[in-house]
């Protein structure tokens, strides 16, 4: 009996000696830009006023003859001259005495950057993108003032506005909304690591009603094969893009519209004909061309102030004064969209706007009240597949609620 008490005894000590094993876990690498940082000095910075990418090199340990070597290397895919004041850099700087520069990576943007390594001999520069998610959402509204504050309202990204004034930019003029007019849209939105929002991607299909007429707009590329256009196009297969936008300003308000008895304060309440539109914004909002055509004029002339003054064929021309700084010169070639100016007060105003005119065969007219050039609609050929293409999307409009803004 003690023999066995004995042993059951030294067995129990054996169990209570036994340690507990020990795994060892391993820190993650703290690794970004494709470098372990732990191996470097990190320096994480803006690219400020003034600065320049040899000044920041030179004042990292880098000497002008390699600099310059750098520079003449990487052109191909980076020029250096380009960085932009606000934008983020990140230098990887050796732990040795030298203390200098081995890697230089400048971000473009969210998603792109550049990565220089100038470590070896040998100077290494790759473009690079992060990893990106692409996320679909929905949103509706009721406009109750404008689209950009309604947007606003209901915590929607703005540049999702901004595309859908683009879009309807032919056919809907946004500075004549009305209470009531309502939207819908299915659109894109990038994410890095599925969870950092990176920008906004694009429009889908969208469908807006104003003065209780629905419009649909469908993104479409005409032929996949050749590489064609991605355009924009309504339920009957008819481009929204016309020969002239409805406005010069993307957002703001009509301020005076065309009116031949017209009563100007600025004259003494007098009778004198407006045979423009103006259009109230900040100073420095930007001035659209509404139609592709050679500036005739841009100058400073009297009541006129700055001006332009836009010919787009030999029946249309296209005027826009009080500008606080126009942006072409005569003889520019210009594209329906393309900013020519930006709003001011010069020459006879009271207030900060852009006085459209329009002339049709040489004469000042009204643009709202007559028939304005249309686009073509997408080739017969094309619309079986066209109809085929939307059908889904068009039903997932259809299916989205109205979501009202506060």
């Amino acid at each position: 009996m003690l023999a066995v008490l004995t042993l059951m005894s030294c067995a129990d000590d054996k169990k209570i000696e036994q340690k507990p094993e020990v795994i060892e876990v391993k820190k993650p690498l703290n690794k970004r830009f494709g470098y372990v940082l732990d191996d470097y000095e990190v320096i994480s910075d803006t690219v400020q006023s003034g600065d320049s990418f040899g000044q920041i090199l030179f004042e990292n340990g880098i000497d002008y003859g390699t600099i310059q070597q750098i520079t003449d290397t990487v052109q191909a895919t980076f020029d250096t001259r380009k960085i932009v004041v606000g934008k983020p850099y990140t230098l990887l700087k050796s732990k040795d005495s030298a203390n200098q520069a081995r890697v230089f990576i400048y971000e473009q943007n969210k998603i792109d950057y550049v990565v220089l390594d100038f470590a070896d001999e040998v100077v290494k520069a790759a473009a690079k993108k992060r990893p990106v998610t692409v996320k679909e959402r929905v949103v509706s509204g009721v406009i109750n003032s404008n689209l950009s504050s309604t947007f606003d309202d209901i915590g929607v990204n703005i540049l999702v506005a901004y595309k859908m004034a683009d879009i309807y930019a032919w056919t809907i003029d946004f500075f004549r909304l009305q209470q009531g007019d309502k939207f819908k849209v299915v659109y894109t939105e990038k994410f890095i690591n599925d969870t950092i929002p990176a920008g906004f991607g694009e429009i889908k299909a969208s469908w807006f009603e104003h003065k209780g007429k629905p419009v649909y707009a469908f993104a479409y590329q005409n032929d996949s094969v050749n590489d064609g256009i991605r355009d924009f196009y309504d339920q009957h297969a008819d481009n929204l893009r016309r020969a002239f936008l409805k406005s010069p300003l993307k957002f703001g308000r009509i301020s005076s519209r065309y009116n031949l008895k017209r009563r100007i304060a600025y004259y003494g309440n007098r009778i004198r004909p407006h045979k423009g539109t103006d259009f109230a914004a900040p100073v420095g909002t930007p001035i659209m061309a509404t139609s592709d055509g050679t500036v005739i004029a841009s100058e400073y002339r009297g009541g006129n102030g700055n001006y332009v003054k836009v010919r787009h064929n030999k029946t249309y021309d296209t005027q826009y004064l009080h500008m606080s700084k126009r942006a072409v010169s005569r003889g520019d070639y210009v594209r329906q969209g393309e900013v020519i100016g930006y709003i001011g007060m010069t020459g006879n105003t009271s207030g900060p706007h852009v006085c459209y005119r329009f002339w049709k065969n040489g004469k000042q007219v009204n643009p709202f009240a007559i028939d304005l050039p249309t686009s073509e609609p997408l080739a017969e050929e094309l619309q079986p597949q066209y109809f085929e293409f939307i059908a889904p999307l068009r039903a997932q409009l259809d299916a989205i609620t109205f979501q009202k803004s506060t």
